[in-house]
């Protein structure tokens, strides 16, 4: 590896600028300090109502409230809180000029229910029905936010807007890999010298009452809605699903001979990243975990790192039963003896699964656990699961010294991503 270039010539992909929101709060500091402390922002939603539904809890984002509100309207708050606190910290570009493309993780925008008992209480469309109805609203100066929000590509149109970035912006959504794609899709623009600097973002405001329906109906949820900040149980027997939440990540990557020239302070280095899909089932991996075990030997292999070398796991532990099960037999498939030596731990333990988000949120906790030596606790981990033995940092955090880090996403429809972070 040279100067800036790595053992197979390309150029170093440093990260320069980070920052999130979660159900933590809004920053690295309130963030970082909640989770190493093992607090929860999980609690019971008061967003809608939730009589009669199984699960009614979420880590849902309750300090922003964008007017009039939407899921979109929300995505993109949350979405330039997270980018403005990492523009300021890479220190590039000016107010409204990004010297670079946007890299957006977003779920599919639809319409919410009070969206569309709008629009049936709207007189100018009372003699329409269905897309007729939508069209003419979309089209009526009083319901622009449906035209301007409600498509997939709006949260990232308006984010590019505001921001001033280059070219035109990406959307992705693989699910819940979607954050770590929007992280590869920048390295591997930085990387073909399309660009020297690049805006991953992954924002996601998912918990509406449609889609806590719909996880609920795949048995996906959690039940265990007292108390709320107990639900999220990663990697123990005990876990029973997931829990829903909302949260947005942005990464300032940037060619390492672009941050040094212009004594940038680097953070970290995505080191390697990793994919592999699988089309066993809409929502379960393959049994025999081939895409999972092929997403995280791609990361290594792409990053030239051996499995000896990862310090620390930031896993993907959603807390559903086979989900952990799956991840950890990948594990051990790839990291062999080493990975009983190998701290792991699931920050979905205490902000809840922010799906499309979550891969991007990750990785800055990752940055976070390699700058300051310390590693976030999995909480609510009281039963051991014997079939999943694991290193989990249980309950409070752990003091390590950490140089490389393998950050996990499995998305519903065998979508993998892996990444590799490295220190400065």
């Amino acid at each position: 590896m040279s100067n800036y270039r790595d053992d197979r010539g390309r150029p170093l992909v440093a990260v320069t600028g980070t920052g999130v929101v979660t159900s933590l709060g809004i920053g690295k500091t309130d963030n970082w300090a909640a989770l190493t402390a093992g607090s929860s922002g999980i609690k019971k939603i008061s967003r809608f109502a939730t009589d009669g539904l199984r699960t009614t809890i979420a880590g849902t984002v309750d300090f922003l409230a964008p007017q009039p509100r939407s899921a979109p309207a929300l995505s993109v708050e949350m979405a330039l809180c997270a980018a403005q606190e990492a523009l300021g910290e890479a220190a590039i570009g000016s107010s409204g000029s990004f010297p670079g493309p946007l890299f957006l993780a977003t779920p599919p925008a639809e319409l919410e229910w009070p969206q569309r008992k709008a629009l049936y209480d709207t007189p100018s469309v009372a003699d329409l029905s269905g897309y007729k109805r939508l069209v003419a609203a979309a089209r009526d100066g009083d319901w622009r936010d449906f035209g301007s929000l409600f498509q997939f590509a709006s949260v990232a149109d308006h984010i590019a807007a505001s921001l001033g970035t280059r070219g035109l912006p990406i959307s992705v959504s693989t699910a819940c890999a979607s954050g770590a794609t929007a992280i590869q899709l920048g390295v591997e623009a930085i990387r073909r010298g399309e660009t020297e600097v690049a805006l991953c973002i992954g924002t996601d405001t998912s918990v509406q009452i449609e889609a806590l329906i719909r996880f609920s109906l795949l048995s996906a949820l959690s039940t265990r809605n007292e108390p709320a900040d107990r639900a999220s149980r990663p990697f123990s027997k005990d876990r029973d699903g997931f829990v829903m939440a909302e949260g947005a990540a942005a990464l300032v990557l940037e060619s390492y001979q672009s941050a040094k020239a212009r004594g940038a302070s680097i953070l970290g280095f995505v080191r390697g990243c990793g994919e592999k899909a699988d089309t066993y089932h809409r929502t379960r991996s393959k049994p025999d975990g081939t895409a999972i075990i092929g997403a995280i030997r791609n990361a290594l292999d792409d990053a030239g790192v051996d499995p000896d070398e990862i310090d620390y796991i930031n896993a993907h532990g959603t807390s559903t039963p086979e989900n952990d099960k799956m991840e950890y037999i990948s594990l051990k498939a790839v990291l062999g003896e080493h990975l009983a030596a190998t701290p792991i731990s699931s920050n979905k333990s205490m902000i809840g699964h922010t799906l499309s988000a979550a891969g991007a949120i990750e990785a800055v906790f990752s940055l976070l656990t390699i700058r300051n030596g310390t590693l976030p606790p999995t909480i609510n981990y009281a039963l051991p699961d014997p079939e999943i033995p694991l290193d989990v940092v249980a309950n409070v955090s752990r003091p390590a010294s950490v140089h490389t880090v393998l950050s996990n996403s499995f998305g519903f429809g065998g979508q993998n991503v892996s990444l590799v972070l490295a220190a400065p």
